[in-house]
């Protein structure tokens, strides 16, 4: 039966999270530990408060619910115990000892029995993991209410109680590896009689707790997002807090597991912790109240010196060198090192931390993190970031107390460093660079350099800076992250291509603002806009001027990449499909389409009034759990191309008047071709910006000669992404020149 205060204990208090209760709790007012006395044969047993237990069911319902093993257990007969006995073995209850017909008694040599405990079988074999080589067996541990699976190599392990461990397991010099009746293993959910206090909450994106979020396992970048953000709906968010705790059950007793192939060694505290298969924990300080999915395709592994508790970690994470994490969730392949502090954060997949602090933040896939000194707080990153050494991005607030956000698009990479005020928000790919940026910054232009000239105390924007100047890393990068992608479970579809309906629509954004601050005419005319002022007060919270430089170039590129990008959506589409004429396929288009709006949810783009949509259904209780939530992104996912296809036409429409859903043959064929054009310009910028390196004589100067540079670096005509994009270009070529002869 359940207590009184168990179903209160259900419904969260979604605005209150637990350290804000914490901060007004007394302090105990007795010096002494609290130490209880109990009857050593009560030991290993009730390990469920009998008010806790539902009619009918015993401690182990639970136990026996989770063992999947297939194990027949059965007594040990006289001759094991004595066996057992001679080994130097101790039980509470030799009834109480359980094992399969496989059992070997001389493989179990001074351990401690208490309470029920389930071995399966043994043989005479030794386990090997990386030169670590350890006899099949239990030695030399204490072992209370455990089950164990087939052939487990169990060795010094102090204290183990209440685990259910699977096959070909290793478990050496462990001090504590324990569970508790209340454990909840990283998730943000409370347990039969828990108080709200309790609560473990993921403060993202703002410090002080506004946006805090619940975790719990299976939790995706875009759920994140859409918890931490719509704060306002207070139904909304009460169905968030319901979806999370319908998926978890609060009964009391479950048992902590560890899969098979796991190999933990020379850890001192594991506590609350569920491990997947096939994981590697070597060396870790503390591991408490943890999720820690693995599996044989995406192993997990966790090293020397790293303290983690209230947390989730997905498959494939690497986690070494001292980290300190504290109420996260790293999601698959993700990687901390190096003493890197992740606090209240989530890390979507494929990142990087090391060796530097990230707190309050919620980060979308493939960020890159590496240098001690950078420093990460209050911010929502869209994914696709870097940031550089000294980069402070946080923590330098311009109002009264730490309620400060800074919010960046994809491909967000602030300079050596830089430091910056909130609140703040960026465009995608934006790149600032060296500076202290004296006050809060809102820059709507996309692919653009950001200086702070402090000899004229001015702004200054670079639009387009990565299509002029630099666009070998940004073609780089888009093809990296795809390659570097190992999700398993592709639940959202994640957008890498930096031509994509966010970075397009703030392109046209910029180009509207580039026509009022230089004039249409102007930027039409053979005259060329080197530079234009945009009025103090709109990209940055100051009275000085910023200033807006290369704006001719930037504005004919930013029309130029609009048509690309709708030209290689059409041309994809014309491919992807038969069609038996033109008209056929302009069939298919909407001639109606709007330029919609577009939210990237976690990483993958959705048309904003879609996401309406699904909200709206959410708050109807049409959608009632975040596996439907879920299901939304997948079908998104699915009809991606199409939207992208409507939203490319309609892009060429705001920007260029041309309406290709209604277009002749010719207008078609041009835009192919000045695709093929543009796909060109695009390959050599790539090779002319890789070459530089090569040919400036300050990067040559380190080198004796030419041969020692070409044996240290490589040769440019044999770069690897140089001979791809080549490659590329030329099936481009082949796929538009099929298309126009159809046409």
């Amino acid at each position: 039966m359940e207590n009184a205060n168990a179903q209160t204990g259900r419904e969260c208090s979604l605005l209150v999270p637990a350290f804000l209760i914490l901060c007004n709790l007394p302090q105990s007012s007795s010096p002494m530990n609290q130490i209880n006395k109990s009857p050593v044969d009560s030991l290993g047993y009730n390990f469920i408060d009998i008010k806790y237990l539902p009619k009918g069911k015993d401690e182990y319902y639970l136990r026996n619910m989770q063992n999947k093993s297939g194990i027949r257990y059965r007594n040990l007969t006289a001759s094991e115990i004595e066996t057992l006995v001679r080994n130097r073995n101790t039980s509470d209850n030799w009834n109480h000892i359980l094992v399969s017909d496989a059992f070997a008694p001389g493989l179990v040599v001074n351990c401690k029995f208490f309470g029920l405990v389930r071995i399966g079988k043994l043989e005479p074999y030794y386990l090997e993991f990386h030169n670590l080589r350890c006899p099949v067996g239990l030695y030399n541990s204490t072992i209370i209410s455990s089950d164990f699976g087939d052939n487990v190599a169990i060795d010094n392990v102090n204290y183990l109680s209440h685990y259910i461990i699977g096959n070909d397991v290793i478990i050496v010099n462990v001090n504590e590896l324990a569970t508790t009746d209340n454990a909840k293993f990283g998730n943000g959910i409370l347990k039969q009689g828990e108080p709200e206090l309790r609560r473990i909450w993921l403060e993202v994106r703002n410090e002080n707790a506004g946006r805090a979020i619940m975790p719990f396992d299976g939790m995706l970048p875009g759920d994140a997002y859409l918890w931490s953000s719509f704060r306002n709906d207070a139904l909304l968010q009460k169905k968030f807090c319901e979806f999370t705790e319908k998926k978890f059950d609060n009964h009391r007793g479950y048992y902590g597991k560890i899969g098979d192939r796991t190999v933990i060694k020379n850890c001192k505290i594991i506590k609350d912790v569920m491990i997947g298969s096939d994981a590697y924990l070597k060396g870790a300080n503390k591991l408490k109240n943890l999720t820690i999915n693995s599996s044989a395709e995406s192993k997990t592994q966790i090293g020397e010196g790293c303290e983690m508790v209230n947390g989730i970690i997905n498959n494939g994470c690497r986690i070494f060198y001292g980290v300190k994490a504290v109420r996260f969730i790293m999601a698959s392949h993700s990687q901390l090192k190096y003493g890197a502090r992740l606090i209240n954060s989530y890390l979507a997949d494929n990142s990087t931390i090391s060796c530097c602090e990230v707190l309050n933040a919620l980060i979308f896939p493939a960020h890159e993190q590496h240098h001690n000194n950078s420093f990460l707080c209050a911010a929502l990153v869209k994914g696709q970031s870097n940031m550089a050494a000294g980069a402070t991005i946080g923590s330098n607030h311009n109002s009264r107390s730490a309620d400060g956000e800074i919010i960046a698009g994809r491909g967000f990479w602030p300079g050596l460093c830089v430091s910056l005020k909130h609140n703040s928000k960026f465009a995608s790919f934006n790149i600032l660079s060296k500076g202290d940026y004296p006050a809060e910054l809102n820059i709507p232009i996309p692919f653009a350099l950001i200086s702070n000239n402090v000899s004229k105390d001015e702004l200054v924007v670079m639009p387009a800076y990565w299509f002029l100047y630099n666009l070998y890393a940004l073609s780089r990068n888009s093809w990296k992250y795809v390659d570097r992608d190992k999700r398993a479970d592709r639940l959202q579809l994640i957008e890498y291509d930096f031509l994509a309906p966010d970075s397009i629509n703030e392109m046209i954004y910029a180009i509207k603002l580039m026509e009022k601050y230089a004039g249409k005419k102007n930027l039409h005319s053979k005259k060329t806009i080197a530079e234009t002022e945009i009025p103090p007060g709109i990209f940055e919270n100051s009275k000085r001027k910023t200033r807006l430089i290369r704006v001719s170039k930037a504005y004919h590129v930013f029309k130029e990449m609009i048509m690309y990008y709708a030209s290689a959506q059409i041309a994809h589409f014309f491919g992807a499909a038969s069609f038996d004429n033109l008209h056929e396929a302009m069939g298919k288009l909407n001639a109606n389409n709007k330029l919609a709006k577009w939210k990237n949810v976690g990483g993958q783009l959705i048309e904003e009034v879609e996401l309406q949509k699904m909200i709206d259904r959410i708050t109807n209780g049409k959608i009632k759990d975040w596996g439907q939530v879920h299901e939304f992104y997948k079908a998104q996912g699915a009809n991606y191309a199409s939207a992208k296809l409507q939203h490319a036409i309609a892009a060429v429409r705001e920007v260029h008047g041309i309406d290709i859903s209604k277009a002749e043959k010719p207008v078609i064929r041009k835009l192919l071709r000045q695709s093929v054009s543009t796909r060109e310009w695009m390959v050599k910028a790539i090779k002319e910006a890789r070459s530089k390196d090569y040919t400036n004589p300050f990067r040559k100067m380190v080198y004796e000669n030419d041969a020692e540079m070409h044996v240290v670096v490589g040769k440019l005509e044999d770069n690897s992404f140089i001979k791809q994009e080549t490659e590329a270009l030329n099936l481009y070529k082949k796929k538009i020149n099929v298309l126009i002869a159809k046409l």
